[in-house]
């Protein structure tokens, strides 16, 4: 075999391996777990009291950009008191459920 092919080969298993290193979160558990979230993330035009500044829509967000900043947030490297404490909350599973369901929704105007 060729180095090409070799190297060929590789990318293709490393796809394969990242691809399915995800596991998959489920929308509809994900939907049940997002009533919190609402509260703040699905109100149009809210905005947090102190600092003051417009709180960000979730729904429609990328998945795996939802699972890295719960993630955040429930390790510490994401510092919102209240996000931290909702994260401390919830499982792997939960967070890959939540992200799931918001990454499918529309987002709203």
């Amino acid at each position: 075999m060729t180095r090409l092919h070799l190297l060929g080969l590789a990318a293709a298993c490393a796809l394969l391996a990242t691809s399915s290193a995800y596991a998959e979160g489920n929308k509809a558990e994900g939907r049940t777990l997002v009533y919190t979230c609402a509260g703040c993330h699905g109100v149009p035009g809210y905005t947090n009291a102190y600092p003051n500044y417009p709180v960000p829509k979730i729904a429609g967000q990328n998945e795996q950009y939802l699972v890295n900043a719960l993630n955040g947030y429930k390790n510490g490297e994401r510092t919102y008191p209240t996000m931290a404490v909702q994260a401390q909350s919830l499982s792997e599973q939960n967070i890959k459920d939540i992200a799931a369901y918001l990454s499918s929704v529309t987002p709203l105007k």
